[in-house]
C-alpha cells in the first residue's frame, strides 16, 4: 500500500486532483446538488408561478424510477415495452422542500413543445406516437394542493407536431412553429375563422438531408413580428399577415438547430424597447448527424445580431469553448449562462462526447472579444436531453441528460436522475450584503401602468436599482421557449421609511411583454433579489 501511494501515477493523479480543484475554486460561480434522485430524466422543465417546477420526460421508455400513486396506471396495448405502466414520466418539484411529486401523463411527450398561457396554465403540444396530435394542459398549485395533466379531448392539432417550437403572442395566443415534417404554423387557442395549419414555406425552404430545421429558434420581437432561425438562415414573420416581411444575411458556421442545435437567446428589452438583439451560439457540423460521428468538433462560434435594424448583419466572436446542445438562460441581470452539452459530436442518441462541464457567461454590454468569462465547472456530464432554468432566487436548475433510447445507468454518459443548481457569482456570500429584498410590490399591473416597488438593502443604495421583468419558458433541446427578459423603466430610489421607493413603469405592450405570469427582480449594483410573480395584464 506504502509503494502504490508514492508510485508515479498516483503522485501524479493526485496533483491533476489538486489542480483541478484549485482552478474550480477560483472560478465563479457555485454547483450544489439539489435532489440525489428526481425520478426522471427531465427532458423537458418549467418553473411555476408556485415555485414549482415541473419536469417531463416520455412516456414509451420503460420504467422510470418514479412510481405513481397505488392504483394509478397507464394501460397502452401499443407500447413495446410497458403495456400496463405504473411508472410516473413526469413530476412535479417543490422548490421549497425539495420534494418530489409525480405526475401522470398518458400520451407520448417525446421530443414536444409547450409555453404559458397568460393565467399561468403551461399548455403542451404534440409529441410521438400517440402524442402526435395532442394538447395537455398542466394547471399549477400550491405544493399542497393537487394538481395534474389533463389531456384535451374536444381540441387536437391541426398537424402532428414533433420538434416544434411554441411562442406566446402579444393577445395572449400561442403560436407553434413547425415539427418534423410539418412546415406549418397554427395556433392554440385557434384563432377565429383560421382554423388548421398555415403554410410556412420558409421552414421547407431550409430543410437539409439532415433536418436541421428542426425546433427553429423563434422570438417575439417588440414590433410584433416574429424572428424565426432554423439551420443557418431567418426570417422577419408576420403572423397576423401570414407572410415574410424580412430575410436575414445567413449566418455563417453551418447549422444551428436539431440536430445541429446550439442554442438561441433574444437579449434583455430595456430603453424605449424598440431594439432587439439576438444571439445564436454553438453548433455541430454538417454530416456529424448523418455520418453518427461523435467527435467530430462542435462550433465553437456565436452570431449576434440586431434584428430590428434595418439593414442587420450578424457580428462574430468565438465563446472559450465549442459546444454542441448548450442552453442559454438569461439571468435577471441581463447577461446570459451557457451551460450544458458536449464539445463534439451531435444531437441523437448516443452521439456526442466530451461533455462541456464549463459554463460560460456572455456580457452583452462587453466589447467584442471581452463578453466571455469561463466559470467553474461542474462535474456531471449533461448531455442530450438535458435542460437548465432560471429559479425565481437566482439560481440555475440543471435537470437531466439521457443521451440513450431508455435508462441506462452503467453507460460512460448515463441516463441522470441528479437534480443541481448553479450558483452565478452574483450570489456568492461577499455580495450578500447589496442584495435588495423586494418588500412591497403590485401583485398584478397593467400595461403602461405606474407603480412602486420597496425594497431594503443592507449597505446604502448607490446607483439605480434595476426592475426586470423575467418569464418562465419552456426549455428542450438547448432552447428555452418564449423566454424573455424586460428592463422597465424606473427613477431613483428613494428612502422611504426605513425602505427604498422605486418608481416604476410597466411594459406598454404585449409586443415588449406577452400577458402572463412574470418572475420580477430587483437588481441593485449587479445583484438580484429573490423575485415576486406579478401578473401582467391588459
Amino acid at each position: 500500500m506504502a509503494k502504490y501511494a508514492s508510485s508515479p501515477r498516483w503522485l501524479l493523479q493526485s496533483l491533476i486532483f489538486t489542480i483541478l480543484s484549485t482552478v474550480r475554486a477560483q472560478l465563479p460561480g457555485t454547483w450544489e446538488l439539489l435532489v440525489p434522485n428526481a425520478g426522471v430524466a427531465s427532458m423537458h422543465t418549467a418553473v411555476t408561478r408556485f415555485n414549482t417546477v415541473v419536469l417531463l420526460d416520455r412516456t414509451n421508455i420503460g420504467p422510470s424510477r418514479k412510481m405513481l400513486p397505488k392504483g394509478q396506471c397507464r394501460i397502452d396495448s401499443n407500447d413495446v415495452v410497458l403495456k400496463k405502466d405504473c411508472f410516473a414520466h413526469s413530476v412535479v418539484l417543490d422548490l421549497q422542500t425539495n420534494q418530489i411529486r409525480p405526475l401522470m401523463i398518458l400520451t407520448d411527450t417525446w421530443c414536444s413543445s409547450g409555453q404559458f398561457l397568460p393565467d399561468g396554465t403551461l399548455v403542451q403540444t404534440g409529441g410521438d406516437l400517440d402524442g402526435f396530435k395532442k394538447i395537455r394542459k398542466f394547471e399549477p398549485c400550491e405544493p399542497g394542493e393537487f394538481c395534474d395533466w389533463v389531456e384535451l379531448k374536444d381540441v387536437e392539432l391541426a398537424n402532428g407536431r414533433w420538434y416544434a417550437t411554441n411562442q406566446i403572442l402579444p393577445d395572449g395566443r400561442v403560436i407553434i412553429v413547425g415539427g418534423r415534417g410539418t412546415n406549418t404554423v397554427e395556433y392554440y387557442p385557434p384563432r377565429k375563422n383560421k382554423n388548421g395549419a398555415i403554410e410556412l414555406k420558409f421552414l421547407a425552404d431550409v430543410e437539409d438531408n439532415q433536418m436541421d430545421n428542426l425546433y427553429p429558434y423563434v422570438h417575439l420581437l417588440p414590433n410584433g413580428h416574429l424572428f424565426i432561425f432554423a439551420n443557418n438562415k431567418a426570417v422577419m414573420y408576420d403572423h397576423e399577415g401570414n407572410r415574410v416581411i424580412r430575410d436575414y444575411p445567413a449566418l455563417s458556421g453551418g447549422p444551428r438547430n436539431y440536430p445541429s442545435a446550439g442554442s438561441s437567446v433574444m437579449l434583455a428589452l430595456e430603453g424605449d424597447f424598440s431594439t432587439a438583439v439576438i444571439v445564436i451560439c454553438g453548433g455541430a457540423q454538417y454530416g456529424a448527424f448523418i455520418e453518427r460521428s461523435t467527435d467530430t468538433p462542435a462550433h465553437g462560434s456565436c452570431g449576434r445580431i440586431v434584428a430590428t435594424d434595418p439593414k442587420p448583419g450578424w457580428e462574430m466572436e468565438d465563446m472559450p469553448y465549442g459546444r454542441i446542445m448548450g442552453d442559454m438562460v438569461m439571468l435577471p441581470t441581463g447577461d446570459t449562462l451557457i451551460i450544458n452539452g458536449a464539445q463534439a459530436g451531435t444531437q441523437g442518441f448516443e452521439m456526442a462526447s466530451n461533455p462541456c462541464l464549463y459554463p460560460v457567461l456572455y456580457r452583452p454590454d462587453q466589447p467584442v472579444g471581452l463578453r466571455f468569462m469561463t466559470l467553474n465547472p461542474g462535474t456531471v456530464p449533461r448531455m442530450y436531453h438535458s435542460t437548465a432554468n432560471l429559479l425565481p432566487d437566482g439560481r440555475v436548475l440543471i435537470a437531466g441528460s439521457n443521451p440513450h433510447y431508455f435508462y441506462k445507468f452503467g453507460a460512460e454518459f448515463p441516463t441522470e436522475l441528479r437534480l443541481e443548481t448553479f450558483s452565478p457569482e452574483y450570489l456568492s456570500p461577499d455580495r450578500a450584503n447589496v442584495r435588495p429584498v423586494i418588500e412591497g410590490i403590485p401583485e398584478t399591473v397593467r400595461y403602461g401602468e405606474a407603480f412602486d416597488v420597496f425594497v431594503s438593502v443592507s449597505l446604502p443604495v448607490v446607483g439605480i436599482i434595476e426592475v426586470n421583468f423575467g418569464n418562465a419558458p419552456f426549455a428542450t433541446h438547448s432552447f428555452s421557449q418564449g423566454q424573455r427578459l424586460v428592463k422597465l423603466n424606473v427613477t431613483p430610489s428613494v428612502p422611504d421609511s426605513g425602505r427604498y421607493r422605486i418608481k416604476c413603469k410597466a411594459p406598454p405592450n404585449g409586443a415588449v411583454a406577452p400577458p402572463g405570469y412574470y418572475m420580477v427582480f430587483a437588481v441593485n449594483q449587479g445583484v438580484p433579489s429573490v423575485a415576486r410573480w406579478v401578473h401582467l395584464v391588459a
